[in-house]
């Protein structure tokens, strides 16, 4: 329960943030143009809470649903305006102003991605080190020549220091329909290139698995953590079998355990079975009977549970870990690249969907963007702050699309406008707001449904 709660706070928490700094563009830029702003929300329907400002007589508002807010501007066609306030109405403002107040929404949430990015470029991106660990007999990795102990340096032209820089580097060059080269540096030191071909590419889209590695066929190398035992929970299965920390883990079943991670696989196999263990306590061996217990895994398997947590050297992993810092100029460029270069990957993925190269299930609706905020979150403020500055571009990406009812739909209306020397009709804006409507919230239906489906396997 308090992991639910503790996922939905940093989801209210992701998405006040974001609807506020895209509502504030709207807001801001509309006051400094001369447009009266009527009302200022963040959610909509019933108000949890309402202040008026003295000076401005604007209405702030913070409403019940949180899934989206507004700007409410003084109109002609929304009501009646006093002759005095007619130079304020929207609807009476210069085209360019119109279109700069709509723009500043999507613009403002491409501003914060960039301030992210050069947030944690400056305070240092913590990643790890692309080592391949594995590599699946078949796969298309292996195809390609990939080998145990590869450094993953770059990929196509662009530089890998961490393993999110080369996923997003692989998923990116498999949108181009052709062989992708990657350089790494091979467990003796030496520097080759793979060549990733076209057609297995092709899958990690079409597939829609979400594992841009695992479709690949690599795994990540990982530390051997020993099975020595850290914590152990009260009341759960380890501390009643007398488990207790510090105790090595030597063999289960007269079976020499390797590490923590074989340990674990162990653990889970074995749901409701006793184990026989022999472990190492103070230099001295101990013979335990552990009467494992039970939980619901992932698609409703059941798997075994104890309750014990490894103990983990402090040093253990610092050869797998990378700092990425720049300084303030540097992070700055860095920052207007990568948001560009997201903006450009959402865009390309949406119209390979649409043309039916890629897989729906690539799509992500608020179940898994509340997962992934809760799991960010747990993570620490860099990995949060990253997570803020992905979903950031994505709704300025989302909010430029052509589509009625969103700003790019009004946008297309004001090109329009500006072609034809005069604004489209009243009934075939109305009749544009239907379609869009329509559009979006069949989008948002086939968004929660391939959030059901992955979440019930």
């Amino acid at each position: 329960m308090s992991s639910l709660l503790f996922t939905l706070a940093a989801f209210l928490v992701a998405l006040g943030v974001l609807i506020t700094v895209h509502e504030l563009g709207h807001f801001w830029v509309a006051r400094r143009l001369g447009v009266r702003v009527l009302r200022f929300s963040i959610g909509f329907g019933r108000p949890l809470w309402r202040r008026v400002g003295r000076l401005d007589g604007t209405e702030y508002v913070i409403a019940a649903i949180p899934l989206g807010g507004y700007v409410k501007m003084l109109d002609e066609r929304e009501g009646p305006v006093a002759r005095a306030e007619v130079d304020r109405a929207f609807n009476r403002q210069r085209l360019a102003v119109r279109a700069a107040i709509v723009a500043a929404g999507p613009l403002c949430n491409f501003l914060f991605a960039i301030l992210a990015f050069w947030l944690v470029y400056v305070v240092g991106d913590t990643g790890t080190r692309p080592w391949v660990g594995t590599v699946a007999e078949g796969s298309a990795a292996a195809l390609a020549g990939f080998a145990p102990g590869d450094e993953v340096l770059r990929v196509d032209d662009e530089d890998t220091p961490t393993w999110e820089t080369a996923v997003y580097a692989l998923l990116a060059g498999s949108l181009d329909d052709q062989a992708l080269p990657v350089r790494v540096r091979d467990a003796a030191g030496v520097e080759r290139v793979r060549v990733l071909p076209a057609a297995s590419l092709a899958r990690l889209t079409a597939g829609g698995g979400g594992d841009v590695l695992a479709d690949l066929g690599l795994t990540p190398k990982r530390p051997e953590i020993p099975p020595v035992v850290g914590e152990v929970l009260p009341g759960e299965a380890a501390e009643r079998a007398g488990l207790r920390a510090g105790d090595l883990i030597l063999s289960v079943d007269e079976k020499r355990v390797k590490d923590w991670s074989a340990w674990v696989e162990i653990v889970r196999a074995h749901p409701g079975e006793t184990l026989h263990l022999r472990v190492l306590r103070k230099g001295l061996p101990l013979e335990l009977a552990l009467g494992v217990g039970s939980t619901q895994g992932e698609g409703g398997t059941v798997i075994g549970r104890i309750g014990a947590a490894a103990d983990i050297p402090d040093a253990l992993f610092d050869p797998y870990r990378v700092v990425v810092q720049l300084d303030p100029v540097h992070a700055l460029t860095a920052s207007v690249r990568q948001t560009g270069e997201l903006s450009l990957l959402m865009l390309r993925m949406f119209g390979k969907m649409l043309t039916g190269a890629s897989s729906i299930t690539n799509l992500s609706g608020p179940i898994s963007i509340a997962q992934t905020a809760g799991k960010s979150a747990s993570y620490g403020f860099e990995a949060f702050l990253k997570f803020l500055a992905l979903v950031s571009t994505s709704l300025a990406v989302l909010n430029l699309l052509p589509i009625p009812v969103l700003d790019g739909g009004h946008l297309l209306f004001y090109v329009i406008e500006a072609v034809k020397g005069s604004p489209l009709s009243d009934r075939a804006q109305l009749q544009g707001q239907r379609v869009g409507m329509a559009i979006l919230l069949a989008l948002m239906a086939l968004a929660f449904y391939v959030d059901l489906t992955r979440l019930l396997g």
